[in-house]
């Protein structure tokens, strides 16, 4: 009988044991040492580039990755990364640029390389009301832009705003630009566009704010009585905005945020006279402009961008705004870096620059082209202790990226449609919102657009209509709702007055997109499912049929 019962034993534990090979086989996944070949990484600067960070984070920690990142601003996170208090750094700008009387030199003792990690735009997020009608179709100039954040515009009902907005008459409320609180690549790049396009006006407001010499700038200079609100991070200056009872404010910010608020982005005009916003096709055709520095043996200035012809590209679906973010990554040990850490940066890298990319769009960035994917595996090759295979042409176009094609032009940009008609400068305007606030906003009889080539639909509204959609922020508020005249802000109670549910902030909260990772992780779940239901099928009869035995054995002449 013992030997019978431990043929049973037997039997069971090979059925189970060949289950688990059937899925392992099948799964191809890791080992328990691939996990533990990974040990914890820690970066942090740039928030504009944090959503997409965010996502692949929590995208590899299935695989043991640990990367640990905090968006405390790109000038904290260059500085960190050169103190030696973290492992790596992402920032919009590199080391070295002049900003006012101050200089950012690069570390003495920690070389390092930039690497490409996002591509993506700079964006004007608002929270604007006519009546109870929500605005999710504004257009500005660059001119009114710099104007608005140089103190120039204070009120929205500017006949300057109105000559960009035919459609709409905006209210008669003040105007407050929110800026960034914190040292920020946002604040350098947006004040570097200024420097360059709108030159008059940043002058003029150095003189105001007594900032000289005048150059661009990663801290935004503001007035005491200038009604400028200063923010925290994208997500300080989002969330601010995003406030129910925040009407009148616009703010700076990257586009994921406000398509993760839910809030409209002002359509900015390019060279050639179409308002645009940053969708992940415009960014690519922009970006085609840029000047990257290719001198490898440069370090300190290998793979950064001059972006003075994106700000003058004829292209009419260009967003002037867009730029790239970097990682900057170490290439020696010291100041607490080593192998181990180096090896786990080099698989992050490997991660974000191929199955990373194809998730980017749908979070508010633009993929990166297949020269900066090689260029970018080059850099990694360059970190202490890492693995990498040989990475070859044929390695690259297996990431998918959506930016690839075999004659190695831009797909990406080469299928962005053009821009709507009612997106052209003129006496019509598109009513289709922006950013996240996809609800339309009705305009003036006889201003309304129609599509144009690749665009999607206008509308054909009028002002004063009540949209019938309600997504989010996107929507107007009810038709019975109290509205402050002088402020725009509505109470959807009716009652006149903001209530607590009013005063709830909207943040632009990370959202995860799913990969090639994320696919592995449900066949894990399903397999592991379906491992759980043929055990509960199966071993309750071989079980029973053991004691069927065991009975029969047990009995006088039992058989054995």
């Amino acid at each position: 009988m013992t030997t019978s019962r431990h043929r049973w034993v037997r039997h069971t534990a090979v059925f189970t044991a060949a289950l688990v090979l059937l899925a392992t086989s099948v799964l191809g996944a890791p080992g328990p040492a691939f996990a533990a070949s990974y040990v914890p990484i820690s970066g942090s600067g740039s928030t504009w580039s944090y959503n997409a960070i965010h996502a692949w984070q929590g995208n590899v920690a299935q695989y043991g990755m640990v990367v640990n990142y905090a968006g405390v601003g790109s000038t904290t996170g260059r500085n960190q990364f050169k103190d030696g208090t973290i492992d790596w750094a992402a920032s919009d700008i590199p080391y070295g640029v002049q900003d006012g009387s101050n200089f950012d030199p690069p570390p003495n003792t920690r070389t390092f390389v930039y690497m490409p990690d996002t591509a993506g735009g700079t964006t004007f997020m608002y929270n604007l009301n006519i009546g109870t009608t929500r605005v999710t179709n504004l257009r500005l100039s660059g001119e009114n832009v710099a104007k608005i954040f140089t103190g120039v515009l204070k009120m929205w009902n500017d006949p300057a705003i109105a000559a960009d907005n035919p459609g709409l008459t905006l209210p008669a409320i003040k105007i407050v630009p929110v800026v960034r609180s914190d040292g920020s690549g946002s604040t350098a790049q947006f004040t570097q566009w200024m420097v360059a396009t709108q030159g008059q006006y940043w002058t003029a407001y150095c003189a105001k704010v007594g900032r000289s010499p005048c150059t661009q700038t990663s801290a935004y200079p503001t007035l005491s009585d200038s009604g400028m609100i200063a923010q925290a991070g994208d997500l300080g200056v989002a969330g601010y905005v995003g406030q129910r009872q925040a009407v009148g404010t616009i703010g700076y910010v990257e586009y994921s945020y406000a398509i993760q608020a839910g809030f409209p982005v002002a359509k900015v005009l390019n060279a050639a006279g179409y308002y645009t916003e940053p969708t992940a096709g415009h960014v690519a055709v922009s970006l085609l402009k840029a000047k990257i520095n290719m001198d490898a043996g440069n370090p300190n200035t290998y793979l950064t961008q001059d972006l003075s012809q994106v700000y003058t590209n004829s292209d009419p679906r260009t967003y002037e705004l867009s730029s790239y973010s970097y990682m900057i990554l170490p290439t020696n040990t010291n100041l607490g870096f080593n192998t181990s850490k180096g090896y786990t940066l080099a698989d992050f890298g490997k991660y974000l620059l191929c199955q990373g990319q194809t998730q980017v769009n749908a979070l508010g960035y633009s993929a990166l082209p297949i020269n900066l994917v090689q260029a970018g595996f080059d850099q990694l090759r360059k970190v202490p202790g890492q693995q990498l295979p040989s990475v070859s042409a044929d390695f690259i176009r297996s990431c998918n990226n959506p930016t690839f094609s075999t004659d190695g032009t831009n797909t990406l940009a080469n299928n962005d449609p053009q821009p709507q008609a009612c997106d052209k400068k003129g006496p019509t305007q598109c009513t289709t919102g922006t950013g996240g606030a996809k609800t339309s906003t009705p305009v003036k009889p006889g201003a309304a657009g129609t599509s144009g080539p690749g665009g999607a639909n206008a509308g054909t509204g009028t002002q004063g209509a009540n949209p019938s959609a309600s997504n989010g922020a996107g929507a107007g508020a009810s038709a019975n709702a109290a509205c402050d005249p002088d402020s725009g802000t509505c109470d959807q109670g009716g009652t006149g007055s903001v209530d607590a549910a009013d005063q709830q902030q909207v943040p632009g909260v990370p959202v995860d997109a799913s990969g090639d990772f994320g696919d592995t992780l449900e066949i894990i779940l399903m397999v592991a499912a379906s491992i759980l239901l043929l055990g509960v099928g199966l071993l309750p009869p071989i079980i029973a049929q053991a004691g069927v035995r065991r009975a029969r054995r047990a009995q006088p002449g039992g058989w054995r």
